[in-house]
This record gives C-alpha cells, sequence and structure tokens, in this order.
C-alpha cells in the first residue's frame, strides 16, 4: 500500500506538482485531425488546464487558453481568420503563438498604438502525426515528438476510438501491468455478462495464468505471461507486450490514457490494419472515429450489462468503479501485483529525475 502523502504524489496532475511536472514533459494526444474537419475549434482539457484547440483559415493548427485576455469570453466561440483566432466579442485575434495581432477598434483610434504588442493568451505547440494531434505543455525547448511505429506505417487503414473516463489516470495505467485480470474479468465475469444479456453460447474460457513477468527495457516495461497448456516460446512470452513510459499500452494497437485533470481520463484507442496485397491506402483516407461508451447502472440501479460485454467496457468499469482517485492506503497487493509495484518504481525513478534537472525517460531530443 502507499501512503495517502504518496498517493497524491503519484497521482496528481495540477501545474507544480511532482507528476504534474513529469506529464509536462512530454507530447499527448488531444484530438484527430478529423475532429477540427466540421468545426474548427475545440475544447480541450490537459492537465488540469482548460484550452481551446483551433484550425486557422490557412491550415495551422493552434492550442491557446480557453477565455480572451480582454474580457474572458470563451475563445470555443472564435472566429478562425487566414491566420489566427478572432475573439467573437470584440474582434481581437491571435496567433497560434497566443501573440495579439489585431485590436479593431483600439487600432481604428490610434493607428500608432502598440497595445496589442503587450497582449498574450496562453499558447502551446501542436503537431500531427498519424491522423492525432499531440500538444506539449512543458518548458522549452520542446522535445521530439517520438514517432513510434503505428504512427509512421506507410499503406495501413487506420481507426481511433475516445472516451472520457471518470477516474484518475494511474489506476488505468496499472491495469496495463496486472495480466492476471484477463482470466477473470475477460472471462469469467465476461461470461457472467453474456449470461445475464441472454447469449451464453458466446462464453468463453481463458486459461488461468502459470506465470506471469516483468522487465524494463529502453521504453518502459515488458509485461509477459504463461498461460496455461502454453511455454516460454508462446509470444505472450517470448515478445510480451510494452508498456510504454509514461501513459501507453501497446497490446495489438496503441491505448493513450491521457490526464485531463485528476479526476479524469481521455483514453483512445488507435489501430492500424494492414491493407489487403496490391491495395494503396491513400495518404488522406479518412480514419473513422468511434466513441466508447462508459458502462454504469440505470435508473433502478441496475449494471447496464448490454455495455460491458466488450474488453474495454469491462475495463472502464473496474478502473472508474474504484473511485475517482482509487485510495491505495487501503490497498491490499499480492504476488499478481509484481508489475504494478515496478511501475511505480518507475514513476517515482523519473519523478527524481525531473527534480533533479533532467530529461525523464522517453524524452528525446534528436
Amino acid at each position: 500500500m502507499l501512503t495517502k502523502e504518496e498517493n497524491a504524489r503519484l497521482t496528481l496532475i495540477d501545474a507544480g506538482t511532482p507528476m504534474g511536472e513529469l506529464m509536462r514533459r512530454y507530447w499527448h494526444p488531444i484530438a484527430a485531425v478529423s475532429q477540427l474537419d466540421e468545426n474548427p475549434t475545440k475544447a480541450v482539457k490537459l492537465l488540469g488546464e482548460n484550452l481551446t484547440l483551433y484550425r486557422d483559415r490557412s491550415g495551422t493548427l493552434g492550442l491557446i487558453g480557453d477565455r480572451c485576455p480582454h474580457r474572458k469570453v470563451n475563445m470555443l466561440y472564435g472566429i478562425p481568420e487566414a491566420e489566427g483566432l478572432r475573439c467573437p466579442y470584440h474582434g481581437w485575434l491571435f496567433n497560434e503563438n497566443g501573440q495579439c495581432t489585431e485590436q479593431p477598434y483600439e487600432q481604428a483610434e490610434d493607428p500608432n498604438s502598440n497595445f496589442k504588442d503587450k497582449i498574450h493568451i496562453q499558447s502551446y505547440p501542436v503537431q500531427q502525426a498519424g491522423g492525432l494531434i499531440f500538444a506539449y505543455l512543458g518548458p522549452q525547448p520542446a522535445p521530439e515528438l517520438p514517432r513510434w511505429d503505428l504512427l509512421v506505417w506507410d499503406n495501413v487503414y487506420r481507426d481511433i476510438g475516445f472516451c472520457v473516463i471518470p477516474c484518475n489516470w494511474l489506476q488505468i495505467m496499472e491495469n496495463s501491468v496486472d495480466p492476471v485480470h484477463a482470466e477473470w474479468l475477460h472471462g469469467v465475469f465476461a461470461n457472467y455478462v453474456w449470461e445475464r444479456v441472454g447469449q451464453p453460447e458466446k462464453a468463453r474460457r481463458i486459461p488461468p495464468h502459470k506465470k506471469i513477468g516483468f522487465d524494463t527495457y529502453e521504453y518502459g516495461i515488458i509485461k509477459r505471461r504463461v498461460l496455461e497448456g502454453d511455454t516460454e516460446e508462446n509470444p505472450n512470452w517470448k515478445n510480451g507486450h510494452p508498456l510504454v513510459f509514461p501513459h501507453l499500452l501497446k497490446v495489438g494497437g496503441f491505448q493513450w490514457r491521457i490526464p485531463m485533470d485528476n479526476e479524469n481520463t481521455l483514453h483512445i484507442w488507435y489501430y492500424t490494419y494492414a491493407a489487403p496485397q496490391g491495395t494503396i491506402v491513400p495518404k488522406d483516407e479518412p480514419i473513422p472515429l468511434y466513441e466508447v461508451p462508459v458502462p454504469g447502472a440505470d435508473e433502478h440501479g441496475v449494471p447496464r450489462w448490454d455495455l460491458l460485454d466488450f474488453t474495454a467496457g469491462q475495463d472502464i468499469a473496474m478502473w472508474y468503479t474504484q473511485g475517482r482517485i482509487a485510495d491505495r492506503s487501503t490497498e491490499t497487493l499480492g504476488r499478481s501485483d509484481k508489475g504494478l509495484i515496478l511501475y511505480r518504481r518507475l514513476l517515482r525513478e523519473n519523478l527524481e529525475k525531473v527534480a533533479r534537472g533532467e530529461d525523464p525517460m522517453n524524452v528525446f531530443r534528436d
């Protein structure tokens, strides 16, 4: 178990907190590029900050504070211009660097005024990769945006799923190094769900775990398992599944767990699919988006079993029912929890690196 103080140190991501400073050293996916096609502005909450993502009429992306510094109007309603986003209230215009470039009335009254040059709105750099938009909220100079394999593969189809999960990011990430839950949550419990929804014929058996193991490697942690009937030559053990520090799991596709604030997490599922032989996937191939529902109970307090008949729904229910921020001061860990103990140790080591002024794991400068 952790003390309440240590639990807070590993979970809270506000600016100035140890974990908040660590998380600000990374690029975080915040939206799909296509989400700005129909509406060129989007509200974003990242690491406790309320922001406005936009695309201006020249195609330039910007991520700025959500309130105009003039009269605090929400910039979600801003008007995209050829260069920048204009506040709808009095027309002040801001570019992607947060610089105010126009103040119509002030400049009309005094053409020589330099007032606009003194006005800035909070801004952060953004980049595109693989159909996603990434943001960096940390100190300058910004590191390189990692080009992880699935983001840059050519000639593949992609899809992207989103869900806002009402709990802290850490209890979601700890699931990434908890292989034993699969045989129970996605086996025994899943079969019970099929029974509840009247489809017992879909029941399946996941073999029990005979051995689990974890190794740290260049980019994080490799999770390994041997199931009943398998050997260590099986890919589940020989290759394993990587947790890419600090908040990315690769199992088939990518799963990012991005802290919006202390009690809400943006979960992104990102998958690629090989094109049939002889097929060329256009560079501008549309990427389908889908929203994953948060399972809960109906108005009578009965679980929505129909939202628990798939793996992600089962996981989400386990994550957020631990509480908005799990109280690890009362937990009871066992042998199946060696992976999350290792992950917590890796978090502490990288918190200490940042405190010493060093780059943490997976911050790349070239």
